[in-house]
């Protein structure tokens, strides 16, 4: 059975052969440890595919990730401190309320990058001024998310033109929670976000496309929310979400492609590494499906780590056989 069809079964409850993993390599990481975490790569061929030790370029960086400062087609900045790391959003181009009656969406495609709807909102208003929005409920807060939605809407319908229909996986990111909390609260993100997601991914449905959807932070909450808005496989993070809470929320109901927690790979040993994914698959799988596995590696992260992680992934995919 192909790495896809399993993860076609484990989306679908009916008995992968294996978990699904992965592990995803920041830029900056590359750049730092070369051939040394090419060798790693090598040696695990379930997870990477085969690899020829040197053949890629280790300096190699695009887009967001190039040190520097990038202005988006809606009109902010982003600034890149540290190459081959992500950058953020650092100059907003719709700062104030009167600002959002002046705003028009791109007329090129730029496509729904990540943070393509609720982020979106703040990489224009900024943090602070879009919290306010939505305490204050001003009309301006409904007329940006409008705009905003209305530019994701054309851009999905001219995805649906060039990918066509049929069953697909098609990918979301857009980080809805901080640590500890959603940043304006269930209520809130109910009444004025939910709606958006519900009519992009009921579209992708109307067509056939499998949603699978990014978030990082604290977002359990709401992840029922999302699975009515037609999120067929969500991607959180477990450090922010808790494990026990996404049992609560996710176990049986929908397929978890579960964000290992990449806050302690910098710091802890092999064997806690180990115990962790171990643990992860315990609580959160079962020989029916609902669980994929995820590990990002960050230039902080010991080869030794990425070494453990790999071993651990390969291990315990095959926890149910």
């Amino acid at each position: 059975m192909s790495a896809q069809d399993d993860r076609v079964k484990a989306m679908r409850f009916q008995h992968p052969e294996f978990i699904p993993v992965s592990v995803g390599i920041l830029p900056a990481a590359w750049k730092l440890h070369r051939e040394r975490l090419d060798e790693i790569c090598a040696r695990h061929p379930v997870i990477f595919g085969e690899v020829k030790v040197g053949e890629r370029d280790y300096d190699k960086v695009g887009g967001l990730y190039v040190q520097g400062r990038h202005t988006d087609p809606w009109g902010y900045t982003w600034e890149n401190v540290c190459e081959g790391m992500d950058a953020y959003p650092a100059v907003h181009n719709v700062p104030t309320r009167a600002d959002v009656h002046k705003l028009k969406a791109p007329e090129v495609h730029d496509g729904m990058p990540h943070g393509f709807m609720y982020m979106r909102l703040f990489y224009l208003r900024g943090f602070e001024e879009l919290m306010l929005d939505f305490a204050e409920e001003p009309p301006e807060l409904q007329m940006l998310i409008d705009i905003v939605l209305d530019y994701n809407v054309r851009e999905l319908e001219y995805k649906i033109a060039q990918l066509g229909p049929g069953e697909k996986f098609v990918y979301f990111g857009d980080d809805l929670g901080m640590q500890h909390a959603l940043p304006m609260g269930p209520y809130k993100w109910r009444k004025y976000l939910k709606p958006c997601y519900r009519k992009l991914y009921q579209r992708c449905h109307e067509v056939g496309w499998w949603v699978y959807m990014h978030t990082d932070g604290h977002c359990w909450e709401i992840i029922p929310d999302l699975k009515e808005c037609g999120v067929d496989v969500i991607n959180p993070q477990i450090r922010a979400n808790g494990l026990e809470n996404l049992v609560i929320a996710c176990k049986g109901s929908i397929c978890v492609n579960l964000d290992l927690d990449r806050q302690l790979f910098p710091f802890c040993t092999p064997a806690e590494i180990d115990a962790h994914v171990r643990h992860c698959v315990e609580r959160l799988g079962a020989p029916e499906g609902g669980l994929w596995l995820a590990a990002e590696i960050g230039p902080d992260v010991p080869l030794e780590n990425v070494e453990a992680i790999c071993c651990a992934l390969e291990k315990y995919r095959a926890y149910f056989r």
